[in-house]
Protein backbone atom coordinates (compact mmCIF):
# COMPACT_ATOMS: atom_id res chain seq x y z
CA UNK A 1 0.00 0.00 0.00
CA UNK A 2 0.66 3.43 -0.57
CA UNK A 3 0.62 5.64 2.54
CA UNK A 4 1.24 9.46 1.85
CA UNK A 5 0.51 12.52 4.61
CA UNK A 6 0.87 15.61 3.15
CA UNK A 7 0.04 18.79 5.34
CA UNK A 8 -1.70 20.67 2.46
CA UNK A 9 -4.03 19.26 -0.03
CA UNK A 10 -2.05 18.90 -3.33
CA UNK A 11 -4.98 18.39 -5.90
CA UNK A 12 -3.80 19.31 -9.22
CA UNK A 13 -5.95 22.78 -10.09
CA UNK A 14 -7.01 21.72 -13.64
CA UNK A 15 -7.75 18.34 -12.12
CA UNK A 16 -11.38 16.82 -12.70
CA UNK A 17 -13.94 17.75 -9.77
CA UNK A 18 -14.28 14.46 -7.52
CA UNK A 19 -17.37 15.28 -5.31
CA UNK A 20 -16.57 12.58 -2.81
CA UNK A 21 -13.02 13.89 -1.75
CA UNK A 22 -15.00 17.13 -1.85
CA UNK A 23 -17.11 15.63 1.04
CA UNK A 24 -13.93 14.37 2.76
CA UNK A 25 -12.08 17.32 2.43
CA UNK A 26 -14.53 19.41 4.24
CA UNK A 27 -14.96 17.56 6.89
CA UNK A 28 -11.21 17.44 7.27
CA UNK A 29 -9.40 20.11 5.56
CA UNK A 30 -5.98 18.23 6.29
CA UNK A 31 -6.71 15.55 4.48
CA UNK A 32 -4.68 15.38 1.69
CA UNK A 33 -6.16 13.45 -1.85
CA UNK A 34 -3.78 11.55 -4.02
CA UNK A 35 -3.71 11.84 -7.61
CA UNK A 36 -2.61 9.13 -9.39
CA UNK A 37 -3.11 10.92 -13.29
CA UNK A 38 -0.67 13.23 -14.26
CA UNK A 39 -1.29 16.66 -14.95
CA UNK A 40 -1.23 16.69 -19.05
CA UNK A 41 -2.63 13.56 -20.26
CA UNK A 42 -0.82 12.15 -23.56
CA UNK A 43 -4.41 11.52 -26.10
CA UNK A 44 -5.23 8.53 -26.72
CA UNK A 45 -4.40 6.97 -29.97
CA UNK A 46 -7.56 5.14 -32.21
CA UNK A 47 -8.16 1.81 -32.68
CA UNK A 48 -8.19 1.85 -36.11
CA UNK A 49 -10.49 0.04 -37.91
CA UNK A 50 -11.64 -1.88 -34.79
CA UNK A 51 -8.56 -4.21 -34.91
CA UNK A 52 -7.46 -4.46 -31.40
CA UNK A 53 -11.19 -4.85 -30.57
CA UNK A 54 -11.37 -7.84 -32.81
CA UNK A 55 -8.39 -9.71 -31.80
CA UNK A 56 -8.81 -9.72 -28.44
CA UNK A 57 -12.57 -11.34 -29.22
CA UNK A 58 -10.33 -14.18 -31.05
CA UNK A 59 -7.79 -14.65 -27.89
CA UNK A 60 -11.13 -14.85 -25.82
CA UNK A 61 -12.10 -17.31 -28.27
CA UNK A 62 -8.90 -18.97 -27.74
CA UNK A 63 -8.73 -18.74 -23.79
CA UNK A 64 -10.97 -21.59 -23.80
CA UNK A 65 -10.80 -23.53 -26.87
CA UNK A 66 -9.01 -26.41 -25.69
CA UNK A 67 -12.29 -27.40 -23.38
CA UNK A 68 -14.40 -26.40 -26.04
CA UNK A 69 -12.87 -28.54 -28.27
CA UNK A 70 -13.08 -31.44 -25.96
CA UNK A 71 -16.21 -31.46 -24.35
CA UNK A 72 -17.83 -30.88 -27.84
CA UNK A 73 -16.22 -33.36 -29.60
CA UNK A 74 -18.45 -35.56 -27.74
CA UNK A 75 -19.37 -38.28 -30.72
CA UNK A 76 -15.31 -38.34 -30.81
CA UNK A 77 -14.69 -39.85 -27.43
CA UNK A 78 -18.09 -42.14 -27.31
CA UNK A 79 -16.33 -43.70 -30.44
CA UNK A 80 -13.05 -44.25 -28.87
CA UNK A 81 -14.93 -45.89 -25.38
CA UNK A 82 -17.32 -47.33 -26.85
CA UNK A 83 -18.37 -50.96 -26.25
CA UNK A 84 -15.60 -52.63 -28.74
CA UNK A 85 -17.24 -55.97 -29.36
CA UNK A 86 -19.51 -54.18 -31.36
CA UNK A 87 -17.33 -53.32 -34.56
CA UNK A 88 -18.64 -50.26 -36.16
CA UNK A 89 -17.12 -46.98 -37.40
CA UNK A 90 -19.80 -45.15 -35.79
CA UNK A 91 -21.80 -44.85 -32.28
CA UNK A 92 -25.13 -46.66 -32.58
CA UNK A 93 -28.12 -44.50 -30.72
CA UNK A 94 -29.61 -47.21 -29.26
CA UNK A 95 -26.44 -48.64 -27.27
CA UNK A 96 -25.93 -48.02 -24.07
CA UNK A 97 -23.01 -46.08 -23.06
CA UNK A 98 -20.15 -47.82 -21.45
CA UNK A 99 -18.99 -46.57 -17.77
CA UNK A 100 -15.77 -44.57 -19.41
CA UNK A 101 -18.23 -43.20 -22.06
CA UNK A 102 -20.99 -41.82 -19.21
CA UNK A 103 -18.34 -40.11 -17.09
CA UNK A 104 -15.37 -39.41 -19.67
CA UNK A 105 -17.35 -35.33 -19.65
CA UNK A 106 -17.07 -35.05 -15.77
CA UNK A 107 -13.78 -36.49 -16.02
CA UNK A 108 -12.72 -34.04 -18.49
CA UNK A 109 -14.03 -31.01 -17.13
CA UNK A 110 -12.27 -31.93 -13.33
CA UNK A 111 -8.74 -32.43 -15.31
CA UNK A 112 -9.71 -29.00 -17.15
CA UNK A 113 -10.47 -27.15 -13.88
CA UNK A 114 -8.12 -28.16 -11.01
CA UNK A 115 -4.95 -27.46 -12.91
CA UNK A 116 -6.71 -24.04 -14.58
CA UNK A 117 -7.28 -22.88 -10.85
CA UNK A 118 -3.71 -23.64 -9.47
CA UNK A 119 -1.77 -21.92 -12.71
CA UNK A 120 -4.22 -19.12 -12.35
CA UNK A 121 -3.07 -18.29 -9.08
CA UNK A 122 0.81 -18.92 -10.04
CA UNK A 123 0.10 -16.38 -13.09
CA UNK A 124 -1.23 -14.14 -10.85
CA UNK A 125 1.79 -14.07 -8.48
CA UNK A 126 4.17 -14.16 -11.40
CA UNK A 127 2.90 -11.66 -13.49
CA UNK A 128 4.83 -8.98 -13.03
CA UNK A 129 8.61 -11.05 -12.99
CA UNK A 130 7.51 -12.66 -16.41
CA UNK A 131 7.37 -10.69 -19.06
CA UNK A 132 3.42 -10.21 -20.86
CA UNK A 133 4.72 -11.65 -24.42
CA UNK A 134 6.97 -14.76 -22.87
CA UNK A 135 3.53 -15.59 -21.16
CA UNK A 136 1.29 -15.44 -24.28
CA UNK A 137 4.08 -16.71 -26.68
CA UNK A 138 4.70 -19.89 -24.52
CA UNK A 139 1.02 -20.83 -23.84
CA UNK A 140 -0.13 -20.43 -27.04
CA UNK A 141 2.95 -22.39 -28.65
CA UNK A 142 2.27 -25.46 -26.36
CA UNK A 143 -1.48 -25.28 -26.32
CA UNK A 144 -0.68 -26.01 -30.07
CA UNK A 145 1.71 -28.78 -29.35
CA UNK A 146 -0.53 -30.68 -27.51
CA UNK A 147 -3.46 -30.22 -30.01
CA UNK A 148 -1.56 -31.55 -32.75
CA UNK A 149 -1.04 -34.68 -30.26
CA UNK A 150 -4.53 -34.83 -29.79
CA UNK A 151 -4.69 -34.25 -33.46
CA UNK A 152 -2.50 -37.54 -33.99
CA UNK A 153 -4.59 -39.84 -31.83
CA UNK A 154 -7.20 -39.66 -34.27
CA UNK A 155 -6.55 -42.48 -36.76
CA UNK A 156 -4.71 -44.16 -33.97
CA UNK A 157 -6.77 -47.56 -33.03
CA UNK A 158 -7.30 -47.41 -29.42
CA UNK A 159 -9.70 -50.33 -29.37
CA UNK A 160 -7.34 -51.99 -27.37
CA UNK A 161 -5.95 -49.92 -24.99
CA UNK A 162 -8.96 -47.90 -24.13
CA UNK A 163 -7.88 -47.44 -20.43
CA UNK A 164 -4.43 -46.02 -21.32
CA UNK A 165 -5.82 -43.68 -24.04
CA UNK A 166 -8.12 -42.27 -21.30
CA UNK A 167 -5.61 -41.62 -19.10
CA UNK A 168 -3.51 -40.25 -21.98
CA UNK A 169 -6.51 -38.14 -23.08
CA UNK A 170 -6.61 -36.83 -19.28
CA UNK A 171 -3.13 -36.25 -19.09
CA UNK A 172 -3.08 -34.10 -22.22
CA UNK A 173 -6.03 -32.37 -21.28
CA UNK A 174 -4.26 -31.46 -17.84
CA UNK A 175 -1.73 -29.99 -19.85
CA UNK A 176 -3.36 -27.68 -22.02
CA UNK A 177 -5.18 -26.62 -18.98
CA UNK A 178 -2.05 -25.10 -17.44
CA UNK A 179 -1.17 -23.45 -20.88
CA UNK A 180 -4.91 -21.71 -21.61
CA UNK A 181 -4.81 -20.74 -17.40
CA UNK A 182 -1.66 -18.63 -17.73
CA UNK A 183 -2.80 -17.41 -21.19
CA UNK A 184 -6.32 -16.63 -20.12
CA UNK A 185 -5.12 -15.13 -16.83
CA UNK A 186 -2.31 -12.98 -19.13
CA UNK A 187 -5.03 -12.09 -21.23
CA UNK A 188 -7.53 -11.07 -18.72
CA UNK A 189 -4.64 -8.72 -16.48
CA UNK A 190 -4.28 -6.78 -19.46
CA UNK A 191 -7.55 -6.03 -20.69
CA UNK A 192 -8.62 -4.58 -17.55
CA UNK A 193 -5.89 -1.90 -18.25
CA UNK A 194 -8.56 -1.03 -21.06
CA UNK A 195 -12.25 -0.20 -21.50
CA UNK A 196 -15.18 -2.63 -20.55
CA UNK A 197 -16.20 -2.55 -24.12
CA UNK A 198 -12.46 -4.60 -24.52
CA UNK A 199 -13.58 -6.80 -21.61
CA UNK A 200 -16.39 -7.71 -22.98
CA UNK A 201 -14.39 -8.36 -26.57
CA UNK A 202 -12.38 -10.90 -24.16
CA UNK A 203 -15.76 -12.41 -22.19
CA UNK A 204 -18.13 -12.20 -25.36
CA UNK A 205 -14.83 -13.97 -27.18
CA UNK A 206 -14.98 -16.67 -24.66
CA UNK A 207 -18.99 -17.49 -24.94
CA UNK A 208 -18.48 -17.06 -29.17
CA UNK A 209 -15.35 -19.71 -28.67
CA UNK A 210 -18.12 -22.15 -27.24
CA UNK A 211 -20.70 -21.48 -30.20
CA UNK A 212 -17.63 -21.83 -32.60
CA UNK A 213 -16.65 -25.31 -31.74
CA UNK A 214 -20.29 -26.67 -31.77
CA UNK A 215 -20.81 -25.76 -35.24
CA UNK A 216 -17.29 -26.74 -36.25
CA UNK A 217 -18.54 -30.02 -34.61
CA UNK A 218 -22.04 -29.95 -36.32
CA UNK A 219 -20.31 -29.12 -39.66
CA UNK A 220 -17.93 -31.98 -39.25
CA UNK A 221 -20.95 -34.59 -38.56
CA UNK A 222 -22.73 -33.41 -41.04
CA UNK A 223 -20.00 -34.16 -43.38
CA UNK A 224 -21.86 -37.94 -42.76
CA UNK A 225 -17.95 -39.15 -42.71
CA UNK A 226 -17.26 -41.97 -40.07
CA UNK A 227 -16.45 -40.22 -36.20
CA UNK A 228 -12.74 -40.20 -36.91
CA UNK A 229 -12.57 -38.57 -39.95
CA UNK A 230 -14.87 -36.04 -38.63
CA UNK A 231 -12.89 -35.60 -35.57
CA UNK A 232 -9.68 -35.51 -37.68
CA UNK A 233 -11.70 -32.24 -39.28
CA UNK A 234 -12.62 -30.79 -36.06
CA UNK A 235 -9.04 -31.02 -34.04
CA UNK A 236 -7.86 -29.62 -37.92
CA UNK A 237 -9.93 -26.79 -37.16
CA UNK A 238 -9.02 -26.09 -33.68
CA UNK A 239 -4.92 -26.24 -34.62
CA UNK A 240 -5.54 -23.71 -37.75
CA UNK A 241 -7.18 -21.24 -34.83
CA UNK A 242 -4.21 -21.60 -32.70
CA UNK A 243 -1.89 -20.49 -35.74
CA UNK A 244 -4.23 -17.66 -36.25
CA UNK A 245 -4.59 -16.65 -32.56
CA UNK A 246 -0.72 -16.22 -32.99
CA UNK A 247 -0.36 -14.01 -35.94
CA UNK A 248 -3.09 -11.87 -34.10
CA UNK A 249 -1.48 -11.03 -31.27
CA UNK A 250 1.84 -10.77 -32.39
CA UNK A 251 -0.05 -7.92 -34.90
CA UNK A 252 -1.65 -6.64 -31.77
CA UNK A 253 1.50 -6.38 -29.73
CA UNK A 254 2.78 -3.71 -32.07
CA UNK A 255 0.30 -1.69 -32.46
CA UNK A 256 0.27 2.01 -30.93
CA UNK A 257 -3.17 1.99 -29.11
CA UNK A 258 -2.13 -1.61 -27.48
CA UNK A 259 1.55 -0.37 -26.04
CA UNK A 260 -0.20 2.63 -24.98
CA UNK A 261 -2.82 0.86 -22.76
CA UNK A 262 -0.12 -1.68 -21.33
CA UNK A 263 2.73 0.59 -20.61
CA UNK A 264 3.17 0.18 -16.99
CA UNK A 265 3.80 4.20 -15.31
CA UNK A 266 5.87 3.53 -11.84
CA UNK A 267 6.36 6.77 -11.07
CA UNK A 268 3.59 9.20 -11.66
CA UNK A 269 4.33 13.07 -11.09
CA UNK A 270 2.13 15.30 -8.87
CA UNK A 271 1.30 18.76 -9.09
CA UNK A 272 4.59 19.70 -6.57
CA UNK A 273 6.72 17.48 -8.99
CA UNK A 274 7.37 14.65 -6.63
CA UNK A 275 7.31 10.77 -7.74
CA UNK A 276 4.80 8.68 -6.21
CA UNK A 277 5.51 4.56 -6.34
CA UNK A 278 2.61 2.31 -6.46
CA UNK A 279 3.01 -1.00 -4.56
CA UNK A 280 0.31 -3.59 -4.93
CA UNK A 281 -1.42 -4.83 -1.92
CA UNK A 282 -3.57 -8.21 -2.61
CA UNK A 283 -5.08 -7.49 0.62
CA UNK A 284 -6.30 -3.99 -0.28
CA UNK A 285 -7.67 -5.07 -3.46
CA UNK A 286 -9.21 -8.47 -2.37
CA UNK A 287 -11.03 -6.46 0.27
CA UNK A 288 -12.43 -4.19 -2.43
CA UNK A 289 -13.69 -7.18 -4.66
CA UNK A 290 -14.46 -9.98 -2.69
CA UNK A 291 -18.25 -10.08 -2.74
CA UNK A 292 -18.15 -9.73 -6.79
CA UNK A 293 -15.95 -12.65 -6.83
CA UNK A 294 -17.60 -14.21 -4.69
CA UNK A 295 -20.55 -13.63 -6.97
CA UNK A 296 -18.64 -15.27 -10.10
CA UNK A 297 -17.69 -18.38 -7.80
CA UNK A 298 -21.32 -19.44 -7.10
CA UNK A 299 -22.14 -18.44 -10.95
CA UNK A 300 -19.83 -20.75 -12.40
CA UNK A 301 -19.83 -23.21 -9.29
CA UNK A 302 -24.14 -23.99 -9.85
CA UNK A 303 -23.12 -24.13 -13.88
CA UNK A 304 -20.33 -26.65 -13.74
CA UNK A 305 -22.37 -28.86 -11.08
CA UNK A 306 -24.47 -30.19 -14.46
CA UNK A 307 -22.97 -28.69 -17.29
CA UNK A 308 -21.81 -30.25 -19.43
CA UNK A 309 -21.29 -32.90 -16.97
CA UNK A 310 -24.73 -33.86 -17.02
CA UNK A 311 -26.54 -32.06 -19.83
CA UNK A 312 -24.18 -34.22 -22.25
CA UNK A 313 -26.35 -37.36 -20.91
CA UNK A 314 -29.83 -36.36 -21.75
CA UNK A 315 -31.51 -37.57 -24.53
CA UNK A 316 -34.27 -35.85 -27.29
CA UNK A 317 -37.65 -37.72 -26.56
CA UNK A 318 -37.53 -39.68 -30.04
CA UNK A 319 -34.05 -40.61 -29.42
CA UNK A 320 -33.55 -44.95 -31.08
CA UNK A 321 -36.33 -44.41 -34.20
CA UNK A 322 -33.69 -43.43 -37.06
CA UNK A 323 -33.93 -39.95 -36.85
CA UNK A 324 -30.97 -37.70 -37.56
CA UNK A 325 -32.00 -34.81 -35.17
CA UNK A 326 -32.90 -36.88 -32.38
CA UNK A 327 -29.77 -39.51 -32.76
CA UNK A 328 -27.11 -37.54 -33.97
CA UNK A 329 -27.30 -33.65 -33.81
CA UNK A 330 -29.21 -33.11 -30.55
CA UNK A 331 -26.42 -33.19 -28.60
CA UNK A 332 -23.64 -31.19 -30.11
CA UNK A 333 -26.87 -28.67 -31.42
CA UNK A 334 -28.64 -28.38 -27.58
CA UNK A 335 -26.59 -29.27 -24.97
CA UNK A 336 -23.72 -27.07 -26.61
CA UNK A 337 -24.44 -24.65 -29.06
CA UNK A 338 -27.79 -23.81 -27.59
CA UNK A 339 -26.00 -23.11 -24.19
CA UNK A 340 -23.34 -21.40 -25.82
CA UNK A 341 -25.40 -18.66 -27.51
CA UNK A 342 -27.34 -17.94 -24.21
CA UNK A 343 -23.84 -17.87 -22.45
CA UNK A 344 -22.82 -15.46 -25.74
CA UNK A 345 -26.14 -13.47 -25.42
CA UNK A 346 -26.35 -12.82 -21.78
CA UNK A 347 -22.78 -11.47 -21.57
CA UNK A 348 -23.98 -9.08 -24.93
CA UNK A 349 -27.11 -8.31 -22.68
CA UNK A 350 -24.81 -7.44 -19.51
CA UNK A 351 -22.19 -5.01 -21.21
CA UNK A 352 -25.37 -2.86 -23.24
CA UNK A 353 -27.59 -2.69 -19.73
CA UNK A 354 -24.97 -2.76 -17.02
CA UNK A 355 -27.78 -3.29 -13.57
CA UNK A 356 -27.95 -3.82 -11.44
CA UNK A 357 -24.92 -2.18 -9.75
CA UNK A 358 -25.89 -2.98 -6.29
CA UNK A 359 -23.78 -6.23 -5.29
CA UNK A 360 -25.98 -7.07 -2.93
CA UNK A 361 -28.43 -7.94 -5.49
CA UNK A 362 -26.09 -9.67 -7.43
CA UNK A 363 -25.20 -11.90 -5.09
CA UNK A 364 -29.21 -12.90 -4.58
CA UNK A 365 -28.87 -13.30 -8.56
CA UNK A 366 -26.17 -15.72 -8.43
CA UNK A 367 -27.19 -18.29 -5.50
CA UNK A 368 -30.75 -18.19 -7.13
CA UNK A 369 -29.24 -20.02 -9.79
CA UNK A 370 -29.15 -23.00 -7.76
CA UNK A 371 -32.21 -23.78 -8.64
CA UNK A 372 -30.86 -24.98 -12.37
CA UNK A 373 -29.08 -28.00 -10.88
CA UNK A 374 -32.40 -29.69 -9.71
CA UNK A 375 -33.78 -29.13 -12.42
CA UNK A 376 -31.31 -30.23 -15.08
CA UNK A 377 -31.11 -33.56 -13.24
CA UNK A 378 -34.95 -33.98 -13.51
CA UNK A 379 -34.66 -33.88 -17.56
CA UNK A 380 -34.39 -36.82 -19.50
CA UNK A 381 -30.39 -37.95 -18.90
CA UNK A 382 -29.65 -41.46 -19.43
CA UNK A 383 -28.26 -43.67 -17.99
CA UNK A 384 -30.24 -43.31 -14.70
CA UNK A 385 -30.57 -45.02 -11.79
CA UNK A 386 -32.47 -42.91 -8.71
CA UNK A 387 -33.55 -39.76 -10.17
CA UNK A 388 -36.99 -40.05 -11.99
CA UNK A 389 -37.61 -38.13 -15.59
CA UNK A 390 -40.11 -35.29 -14.44
CA UNK A 391 -39.40 -32.77 -17.91
CA UNK A 392 -38.98 -35.73 -20.21
CA UNK A 393 -40.02 -33.08 -23.10
CA UNK A 394 -37.31 -31.98 -25.76
CA UNK A 395 -38.64 -28.02 -25.06
CA UNK A 396 -38.87 -28.55 -21.12
CA UNK A 397 -35.37 -29.49 -21.41
CA UNK A 398 -33.70 -26.64 -23.99
CA UNK A 399 -35.89 -23.64 -22.24
CA UNK A 400 -34.32 -24.13 -18.59
CA UNK A 401 -31.19 -24.85 -20.48
CA UNK A 402 -31.06 -22.02 -22.35
CA UNK A 403 -32.11 -20.06 -19.35
CA UNK A 404 -29.32 -21.42 -16.92
CA UNK A 405 -27.06 -20.27 -19.89
CA UNK A 406 -28.20 -16.41 -20.63
CA UNK A 407 -28.04 -15.99 -16.40
CA UNK A 408 -24.88 -17.67 -16.66
CA UNK A 409 -23.26 -15.03 -19.40
CA UNK A 410 -25.08 -12.69 -17.69
CA UNK A 411 -23.91 -12.32 -14.15
CA UNK A 412 -20.25 -13.35 -15.41
CA UNK A 413 -20.02 -10.87 -17.68
CA UNK A 414 -21.69 -7.75 -15.21
CA UNK A 415 -19.78 -8.30 -12.53
CA UNK A 416 -16.23 -8.88 -14.38
CA UNK A 417 -17.32 -5.16 -15.94
CA UNK A 418 -17.47 -3.68 -12.42
CA UNK A 419 -14.42 -5.14 -11.04
CA UNK A 420 -12.05 -2.73 -12.90
CA UNK A 421 -14.16 0.13 -11.77
CA UNK A 422 -13.79 -0.27 -8.09
CA UNK A 423 -10.11 -0.35 -7.79
CA UNK A 424 -7.42 2.01 -8.61
CA UNK A 425 -5.87 2.76 -11.69
CA UNK A 426 -2.64 0.78 -10.64
CA UNK A 427 -4.47 -2.18 -9.34
CA UNK A 428 -6.98 -2.87 -12.51
CA UNK A 429 -4.78 -6.06 -13.93
CA UNK A 430 -4.63 -7.30 -10.67
CA UNK A 431 -8.13 -7.36 -9.64
CA UNK A 432 -8.99 -8.77 -13.13
CA UNK A 433 -6.38 -11.51 -12.48
CA UNK A 434 -7.89 -12.38 -9.33
CA UNK A 435 -11.60 -12.57 -10.56
CA UNK A 436 -10.45 -15.36 -13.20
CA UNK A 437 -8.98 -17.13 -9.83
CA UNK A 438 -12.65 -16.85 -7.84
CA UNK A 439 -13.78 -17.96 -11.53
CA UNK A 440 -11.54 -20.98 -11.54
CA UNK A 441 -11.96 -22.37 -8.31
CA UNK A 442 -15.80 -21.95 -9.18
CA UNK A 443 -15.40 -23.94 -12.28
CA UNK A 444 -12.98 -26.67 -10.04
CA UNK A 445 -15.85 -27.00 -7.30
CA UNK A 446 -18.47 -27.49 -9.80
CA UNK A 447 -16.54 -29.88 -12.01
CA UNK A 448 -15.71 -32.00 -8.83
CA UNK A 449 -20.03 -31.92 -8.02
CA UNK A 450 -20.72 -33.01 -11.33
CA UNK A 451 -19.03 -36.56 -10.93
CA UNK A 452 -21.05 -36.81 -7.35
CA UNK A 453 -24.16 -35.69 -9.98
CA UNK A 454 -23.86 -37.71 -12.93
CA UNK A 455 -23.24 -40.97 -10.11
CA UNK A 456 -26.15 -39.31 -8.47
CA UNK A 457 -28.97 -39.79 -11.75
Amino acid sequence: MVKMAYSVNTTPLLDEYDSENEDERQINPEVAVRDDKPLFKASEPKDKYYMSYLIFYLLGIVTLLPWNFYVTADDYWMYKFRNTSINSSVVNASMKRTPLQAEFTSYLSVASSFPNLIFLVLNTAISHRISLNKRVMGSLFFMLLLMLFTLAFVNINTDNCQQLFFGLTLTTIVLLNVCSAIFGGSVFGVVGKFSPFYITAVIGGQALGGIFAALAEIAALAIGASSTHTALVYFIIGNVTIVIAIICYVVLENTVFFKYHISHHPEINNFQGEHVHFEICYKVILKKMWCHGLSVFLTFTFTLSVYPGVTVLIESEGKGHGNKWNDVYFVPTIAYLLFSVGDYLGRLLAGRILKPKNISILMILSIARFIFIPLLMLCNAQPRHYWGVVFDKDYQYILILFMCALSNGYLANIVAIYVPKIVDHHEKEIASSIMTIFMGIGLALGSAVSLFMVRLL
